[in-house]
């Protein structure tokens, strides 16, 4: 079965330096852009991240210091990562809980104004997880039939990606064939930021996830407790955080 778009969709995988979005770099990443006319388009890149990739990254995807001494870093590929995936969705495996906000953390941190508005996520992990249970290279074989050769390769992942979500859409005539519709199927909570540092509550407010604020409404801790606002900013919180909580923080005194 193929997507029925309304728009590009990019798949995209990240290979990185570890597993803290605010701290961690890429190394390398690919993108599977896919347009409603059908036409497809690929680009992988290797990133030099200015910091060292621990042994234990390495171990994972085989990209050490000495491979990527002499390639761009991110801020110096910044603008071509973001004209190819500016006008589309997004989609990739466990990308809502780390791809994509490592990769809005990379594009702010390069000074690319990268947010979420105006396009929708498709998680294909969390479709795997309520159907089946399983990990990417389990789900390759479970769907496609296939093996997942060069596990940990940015590009072999992304591939597998897009061919396990057309599988998926065949397998289970429940899932609508449309970007909206499986972004909501693979949402797991309702979140304001990437990190899941502030989310909704029932009314559709802003609330802390985290510390002594926890359930608290943002607007309400930001009233009384004007401090707060500016630990967040000068503590290491992802920068996406941070551009969230100042949009609620103007917001506010915009409707004073």
């Amino acid at each position: 079965m193929e997507l029925k778009l309304n728009k590009p969709i990019c798949f995209f995988d990240l290979e990185t330096t570890g597993i803290d979005v605010a701290k961690d770099r890429i190394v390398e990443i690919a993108i599977f852009k896919v347009f409603p006319n059908g036409n497809k388009e690929s680009k992988t890149w290797l990133v030099n991240p200015t910091i060292p990739i621990p042994p234990q990254s390495t171990a994972i995807h085989k990209i050490s210091d000495e491979k990527v001494a002499n390639e761009p870093t991110f801020k110096e590929l910044a603008g071509q990562v973001y004209n190819m995936i500016k006008d589309s969705d997004l989609a990739g495996y466990n990308s809502d809980r780390f791809d994509i906000p490592l990769l809005a953390e990379e594009l702010l941190r390069a000074g690319v104004d990268f947010d979420m508005k105006n396009r929708v996520s498709v998680d294909v992990q969390t479709i795997f997880h309520k159907k089946e249970e399983r990990t990417l290279s389990a789900a390759l074989k479970f769907y496609c039939a296939q093996s997942l050769e060069n596990a940990h390769s940015a590009e072999a992942d992304t591939m597998a990606t897009y061919e396990i979500m057309k599988a998926q859409l065949d397998r289970y005539p429940d899932l609508e064939n449309d970007m909206k519709s499986l972004s909501e199927f693979t949402t797991r909570k309702k979140i304001a930021d990437f990190a899941g540092m502030i989310a909704f509550d029932e009314d559709g407010a802003e609330i802390f996830t985290f510390g002594k604020h926890k359930g608290v409404k943002v607007d309400k801790v930001l009233e009384t407790e004007p401090g707060y606002f500016s630990w967040i900013q000068n503590a290491d919180f992802p920068l996406y955080t941070k551009k969230v909580l100042t949009a609620i923080k103007l917001r506010k005194l915009n409707t004073k």
